[in-house]
């Protein structure tokens, strides 16, 4: 009853108080009849506090999203699934869902009647501009009695998780060299030689199988011989990613921050569909990507990176220099100084293939058709880059990078800031 008390609305509020008031008239001026009037205002929200705070309906609740993983600007229907497990029919139901504001605004639904065992589903669409893991739930209903004196809040627990991820855009297969590496007998091979390994036989060592030996090869040599392990090599590459506050410009989806994001998610899936095995560093070191699908791990980490206020990329350098074995570095890149960009520079050695793609973040400051592309120290840091031999591909505001992506197969060499890649060069 206390409980259905605290639950009057502001309607079952005026109810009680304007029935104290005409009892207390009553009993000034003597009017029985105004008593009896009174007596039932004050009667209607107490006997409907009473009704409501004893009802005892059981719902289950059930919540799907279809996608959970979507891109920025997609949307993703929630499919909410009531059921009345009890043999009594409800009241009328308010339904709220809780969400995120960067997803919407919450949805409120009303359901007249729920019979008894019932089921009702409820659909509504969520959409969000930003990346990021955002919690879906919990629900929460609202009982009220059929006048609106009475409300009594109820919520469930579960939530389900939204993913949205970077925007991934298709670029054009750019044949990139590395080195394949695994563990079989074999020397690594370089990224254009795909395929198996050599299984064909090999002289004998202290400890191999005797069940590996090959009894043809052993009576054609005069020696024992066995077989080779058959293995499946994998390619390993590394992607560098610039997220330092300092290093880049503007605010928003726009922002250079959030092109270089969407660049590393394209070139991270476009690589891993092509069979690379990929590590994510960022300027605060290595990350951790488990083996879940062609790009699905790296583009969840994606999904919540955010900008670091470091101001240097020796912590990423150095990760990438321990990690060992990657044949291909790929590093999307802000505002660069040439102390970080030799750091990156002395990467680049023997079958290691280095691409960078430089984010032109002046041109973040003003309009793009207005941009010289004449910054000086852009063209310090990508002259030394590609004075070592990284292949450098650059890319202003407003170009897209599939349009520049092919910069990425040409060989380094030095060229004039008038012969920088732009995206009208490409096109």
């Amino acid at each position: 009853m206390i409980a259905g008390l605290r639950a009057l609305t502001s309607r079952g509020r005026s109810f009680l108080a304007s029935g104290l008031a005409a009892m207390v008239c009553a009993f000034a001026l003597g009017e029985h009849d105004l008593l009896r009037v009174s007596v039932l205002i004050i009667t209607l929200p107490l006997f409907a506090a009473l009704v409501v705070a004893r009802t005892r309906y059981r719902l289950s609740c059930a919540r799907r999203l279809d996608p959970a993983r979507v891109e920025v600007g997609s949307d993703s229907t929630v499919t909410l699934r009531l059921e009345n497990v009890t043999r009594l029919p409800t009241g009328l139901l308010l339904i709220e869902d809780t969400v995120p504001y960067a997803v919407g605004t919450r949805p409120r639904f009303v359901l007249d009647r729920v019979e008894s065992r019932g089921i009702r589903e409820i659909d509504y669409k969520v959409r969000s501009d930003l990346r990021g893991r955002f919690p879906i739930g919990p629900l929460s209903i609202r009982i009220t009695d059929p006048f609106g004196l009475v409300e009594l809040t109820r919520a469930f627990t579960t939530t389900d998780t939204l993913m949205v991820l970077p925007e991934v855009v298709k670029l054009p297969h750019v044949r990139l060299s590395g080195e394949w590496t695994g563990g079989g007998d074999s020397r690594a091979t370089n990224v254009a030689a795909a395929g198996d390994d050599d299984i064909g036989p090999r002289e004998y060592r202290q400890g191999d199988d005797l069940r590996r030996v090959h009894w043809r090869s052993t009576a054609r040599y005069g020696e024992l011989m066995v077989r080779r392990e058959e293995q499946q090599w994998q390619s390993r590459g590394a992607l560098l990613l610039d997220t330092r506050r300092h290093a880049h410009r503007g605010e928003g989806p726009r922002s250079s921050f959030e092109v270089a994001v969407s660049a590393a998610a394209s070139i991270g899936v476009q690589l891993a569909r092509e069979g690379l095995g990929l590590r994510l560093v960022t300027d605060q070191g290595a990350h951790h990507l488990p083996d879940v699908g062609a790009g699905h791990a790296l583009l969840d980490a994606l999904a919540v990176v955010r900008q670091s206020t470091s101001r240097s990329l020796e912590t990423g350098v150095t990760a990438l220099r321990q990690g060992g074995g990657d044949g291909l570095i790929v590093a999307v890149l802000g505002d660069l100084d040439a102390e970080d960009a030799q750091a990156l520079a002395r990467l680049r050695h023997g079958g290691v293939t280095g691409v960078a793609v430089m984010l032109d973040v002046r041109s973040w400051q003003q309009a793009p058709a207005h941009h010289s592309g004449g910054d000086e120290s852009f063209e310090v840091a990508r002259a030394v880059l590609a004075g070592s031999g990284w292949r450098v591909v650059r890319l202003p505001a407003g170009a897209s990078l599939a349009a520049v992506w092919q910069e990425a197969a040409r060989s380094a060499r030095f060229t004039g800031p008038g012969e920088t890649m732009t995206a009208g060069d490409a096109a």
